[in-house]
């Protein structure tokens, strides 16, 4: 009696088992909330990475340009000094007012040039958001989902339901990296 128990039951536990890896391999569809992690799809797609890439070298050029700008006002102010020797103070005063002048104006333009870095990144992303769209549509219509939330918005969900993954495949096949949908 008891091998037909230990039968049972083993045969039972094999069943569960069985029914827990079908369910885990079950496709998305049914499901009808959907999570994505929005930030890993853009820095995973070729979009994003192409973005990144850009984004990189013109924050290292600009980089460099400021470096550049520093050395000659490192020298610029070092000639000053070296002519405040030879000046009286109220023609030293009209120089080191019409240098600090020059100083401050070029910080600006260098802090506005990096403000237009993220704000190109902004824009970017927003392109990528709007082509986003309709593949994450499709993957709603095929799946059956009513709904995508943004994975680190949920407390708990299956693996099942995240497509991220399927949504960089997909944006990367029609949209490559981007460079034809994104705007100057």
């Amino acid at each position: 009696m008891q091998t037909t128990f230990a039968k049972t039951f083993l045969l039972m536990m094999l069943a569960i088992h069985a029914s827990i890896i079908n369910a885990q391999e079950q496709p998305l569809a049914g499901a009808s909330i959907l999570v994505i992690e929005s930030d890993r799809m853009f820095t995973e797609s070729l979009f994003g990475q192409r973005v990144a890439a850009d984004l990189a070298q013109l924050r290292a050029d600009l980089i460099v340009r400021n470096a550049q700008m520093e050395d000659a006002l490192t020298e610029e102010e070092q000639e000053l000094t070296e002519k405040r020797k030879t000046m009286s103070a109220a023609e030293f005063s009209v120089l080191a007012k019409a240098f600090d002048v020059k100083v401050r104006g070029i910080r600006a333009e260098q802090d506005a040039k990096f403000r237009e870095l993220n704000e190109l990144n902004e824009r970017e992303r927003g392109v990528f958001v709007q082509a986003a769209r309709p593949i994450l549509s499709e993957l709603m219509r095929e799946t059956g989902a009513a709904l995508i939330l943004e994975r680190r918005t949920v407390l708990v969900s299956s693996d099942r339901v995240d497509i991220t993954q399927e949504a960089i495949v997909r944006l990367n096949a029609s949209l490559g990296d981007g460079q034809a949908v994104s705007k100057p």
